[in-house]
């Protein structure tokens, strides 16, 4: 029976099946004879020239001439048929083919031809198709125009229960999400290098209905396929800061439970060490993921075919916690025995495409595969390792066909011989396979009764989740606490929370940064540097002595966390990926991650717990911390927070209260630490934190702008000890005073003469400058003459290194400025010393700023001191 979508249904008369073996496999490079499968095939074929200079993380790129075709029979000699040609007229474009899994219908991404002379914000918009093979019914999921054209969807897959998930600039909740912040518009945010809108997963039900966003990276996440415990395992640009890298993760089709898979540490696998990237995942029948590795460009969006036992390791050559000892990798294995590259440089073995495993028990794939061929005086030749051993073989233009590859024997039969000028690619087969497990969407029930693997219906109602830290000081499962985490929880060891060096957690939340058409984001929006774009603070929390912190944070938000000291500074590295809770969730990791150290992070079964009562990821040290522990292995925090529950609600300022010290203490017990506070109401200038952060509610946004929040404290009036007293370039008079005076930092009004966008005391604070004097009534830069390394003196030469000389018969002397370093930085408070050395105890500003003033800094600082932290406050 047919599926129709309203006007959007296409039908043409069904061609009939035929079946045809011929039991014949020749040895790759040779000229077999045909080969007939008793299955259909579908795979697109476009104009080559759509390759050319292909980017993978460019999913949107529409070459026009792509088509959808379909073949009864795995043959060279089978007919095809052009499934999309009536739709496109060869105009349009095709990508991201899957099959059902009983291989009676494919679903694929299609775009429209482009509408001439109308503006790219009025062309077609990549949508999600559906094709019925017995019926020849060809039909948009979504068969509304408004909401199809809503947003662009790309990499679909079905889901065992009959949804889809796939990729999509939609951002639904986002889009949602930015008028309740009091954002002036709805808007679909840029991914992190700014350059197309950011691609999420989202799922659908099989009528198009039902629509939900499930991830919320600011970069890409594409390629997800269900795993056979109904886990979706995906491709993720993690692009966040010095991050640049496309790792595999998973998450519930519910949207909860998001965890890196695999790859952080494994991107230096390609031929030679050359960095590479995995893309495509796909379940094998024995569990492991087949992934095509290869680099994001320079390689015809080719690359090897690579199999990972992602059940048994987190990175190549890391296993997971409890197969350390027995397994040392490599986790990766070559799917063939031939010499296929994975750098720039021709590849002998060719590069694959696209691939997909039968799962017939036969060990083999359907392979969309490159021969490795090059070009000599524009003529087109074989790869000989004479040639390959030439300086700089120019490869010839890529020639992808379809072969079935036998994994086991190592041979390919042509089943789409390749064509010159057309690349065969996305290949599926019409052949049932086994289902996935179905992952039922995690129930909302009343949190007294709630089980630890539901969600929370309250909770749910006021849109956040928790997060749940089991201790900061265990880091990759070393605990990094000073005397370890038992003498930091115990009172009668740390007698004094000073000794703590974890005082506070900082919840940050990424901001979309909007594409220009929406609103004009200059460069000069995000300040000394754009390695952060831009974030807002949505609140702290105390960590409690043992190191364990619990809390809640908004839902369906990008989330990253730093770890403070007592004077509300970031003394951990910056998150390098985005976290997310969905309403209800509640996400307990055991502690933190040093991406450096190159120990794997983000898998429960990954890496060892120092902590008691963690989950079972390894050997946990005794639990001499249960004098505090209300129940075996309770953290701290769940014990604060099960006897509070208002402890679980940030605050939008740093507060600090003991409440682990008897407060009549006796011999045995000491007296309570001091309280203290670092507070917004008492700052005289304006507070950053919006008015849904007191009370706070998922709404409270922290957002920190230069001109706005930083610039007037500089001006505050403190008497003799205002900042604009001294740091400027003339006295009270009016007159010009040397530089010296004021520490060549001019903090007055006005902007900057090198940056007409920024104020001049932005720049003086974290840009280097030029020592300068007053010469003749005028500031001018200090000039010196130049040194080598070694301290001798550098002149002028001419171009044959012979000294010039003035009229005088002198050398002349090199001259150059004399740098003034900043006394900020962009890297954080506690890289800023220069500035807070001054102003803390003992320095020789101590007590011109308030502390609450310090604070305000100093977060802002932390965050990445960017000018504006709101894309609409830009003028």
């Amino acid at each position: 029976m047919s599926k129709r979508r309203g006007s959007l249904l296409l039908k043409v008369v069904t061609l009939g099946f035929a079946v045809l073996l011929i039991g014949c496999v020749s040895e790759q490079g040779q000229d077999p004879d045909p080969v007939v499968q008793d299955f259909g095939i579908a795979y697109v074929k476009r104009p080559v020239a759509a390759l050319a200079q292909a980017n993978a993380l460019d999913p949107l790129t529409f070459n026009p001439g792509g088509d959808l075709f379909y073949r009864n029979l795995a043959s060279p000699s089978a007919t095809e048929r052009n499934i999309t040609g009536r739709f496109t007229g060869g105009l349009g474009d095709v990508r991201d083919v899957e099959m059902s899994y009983d291989g009676t219908k494919i679903l694929f991404s299609m775009r429209a031809p482009d509408i001439p002379g109308a503006a790219p914000e009025d062309q077609p918009t990549w949508n999600i198709w559906e094709y019925d093979i017995a019926t020849d019914d060809l039909y948009r999921v979504i068969s509304s125009n408004l909401t199809a054209e809503a947003g662009q969807d790309s990499t679909p897959h079905y889901l065992t229960d009959g949804r889809i998930i796939f990729s999509s600039t939609r951002q639904q909740k986002f889009r949602a999400l930015v008028l309740d912040e009091g954002k002036p518009q709805q808007y679909t945010h840029l991914e992190e290098d700014r350059g197309e809108h950011a691609m999420v997963l989202h799922i659908m039900d099989s009528d198009g209905s039902g629509l939900r966003q499930l991830s919320f990276n600011h970069s890409h996440d594409f390629d997800p396929v269900a795993l056979s415990d109904g886990r979706i395992v995906f491709s993720r640009w993690d692009n966040m800061g010095s991050r640049n890298d496309i790792n595999l993760y998973t998450i519930n089709p519910d949207g909860t439970d998001l965890q890196l898979l695999y790859g952080a540490h494994s991107h230096a696998t390609g031929t030679n060490g050359s960095n590479v990237q995995f893309f495509q995942p796909k379940p094998m029948p024995d569990g492991r993921l087949m992934v095509l590795l290869k680099p994001v460009t320079g390689t015809d969006l080719g690359g090897d075919i690579v199999f990972i036992d992602t059940d048994n390791y987190v990175d190549n050559t890391q296993p997971t916690y409890l197969n350390r000892g027995s397994l040392s990798g490599p986790a990766q294995t070559s799917a063939t025995s031939n010499q296929v590259r994975t750098d720039t440089a021709p590849s002998p073995g060719g590069r694959f495409g696209s691939v997909f495993p039968l799962w017939d028990g036969t060990n083999r794939a359907l392979v969309s595969w490159n021969e490795c061929r090059l070009l000599e005086n524009n003529i087109i030749v074989p790869c000989t390792a004479d040639r390959l051993a030439a300086p700089n073989p120019q490869p010839a233009p890529p020639l992808y066909g379809i072969f079935i590859y036998d994994m086991d024997l190592n041979t390919q039969v042509p089943v789409v011989r390749p064509v010159e000028g057309i690349a065969y690619t996305d290949i599926v087969a019409a052949q049932p396979r086994r289902y996935p497990g179905i992952l039922s969407d995690r129930p909302f029930v009343d949190p007294v009764t709630r089980p630890l693997e539901q969600l929370d219906a309250s909770d749910a109602a006021d849109n956040v989740g928790v997060l749940h830290i089991r201790s900061v000081y265990d880091v990759d499962g070393a605990d990094t606490a000073p005397g370890g985490i038992a003498a930091l929880a115990d009172p009668g060891i740390t007698t004094s929370a000073d000794q703590r060096p974890a005082r506070f957690l900082r919840v940050i939340k990424g901001v979309g940064i909007p594409d220009n058409d929406t609103k004009q984001v200059p460069g000069t929006a995000f300040g000394r540097s754009a390695g952060q774009l831009m974030r807002e603070i949505l609140g702290y929390a105390p960590i409690e002595p043992d190191g364990s912190v619990k809390i809640k944070v908004p839902a369906n938000v990008p989330l990253a966390i730093s770890i403070l000291d007592e004077n509300g500074r970031r003394i951990s590295a910056r998150h390098q990926n985005w976290l997310q809770v969905q309403p209800g969730e509640v996400v307990t990791c055991n502690g933190c991650h040093n991406h450096a150290s190159g120990v794997p992070h983000g898998r429960r079964d990954g890496t060892p717990s120092v902590n008691p009562g963690a989950p079972a990821t390894g050997q946990p040290f005794p639990n001499t911390l249960a004098l505090f522990f209300a129940d075996a292995g309770e953290t701290m925090a769940e014990t604060r927070t099960r006897i509070d529950p208002t402890a679980l609600m940030p605050s939008m300022d740093v507060i600090y209260t003991d409440v682990w010290t008897d407060p009549a203490p006796t011999a045995a017990n000491r007296a309570p630490d001091s309280p203290f506070s670092y507070l917004y109401a008492n700052l005289t200038t304006a507070s950053p934190a919006s008015g849904a952060c007191q009370p706070w509610t998922y709404l409270c946004r922290i957002i920190i702008n230069y001109e706005t929040h930083i610039h007037p404290l500089w001006s505050v009036d403190r008497g003799p000890d205002t900042c604009t007293t001294c740091h400027s370039p003339t006295d009270a008079m009016g007159n010009l005073q040397p530089p010296v005076n004021y520490a060549h930092l001019d903090l007055t009004d006005g902007p900057s003469p090198d940056q007409a966008a920024h104020f001049k005391s932005y720049r003086e604070l974290l840009f280097n400058d030029n020592e300068q004097e007053i010469n003749m009534g005028a500031l001018q830069d200090i000039l010196v003459q130049a040194t080598d390394g070694m301290g001798n003196p550098l002149y002028e030469t001419d171009a044959d290194g012979n000294l010039i000389l003035d009229g005088m018969g002198n050398p002349i002397p090199i001259m150059v400025t004399v740098t003034v370093t900043p006394s900020m930085s962009v890297t954080g408070a506690n890289a800023s010393t220069r500035f807070f050395s001054r102003f803390d105890a003992g320095g020789t500003h101590a007590g011109r700023l308030t502390p609450d003033e310090l604070r305000l800094i100093a977060e802002w600082l932390d965050i990445g001191a960017q000018y504006y932290n709101n894309p609409f406050d830009i003028p």
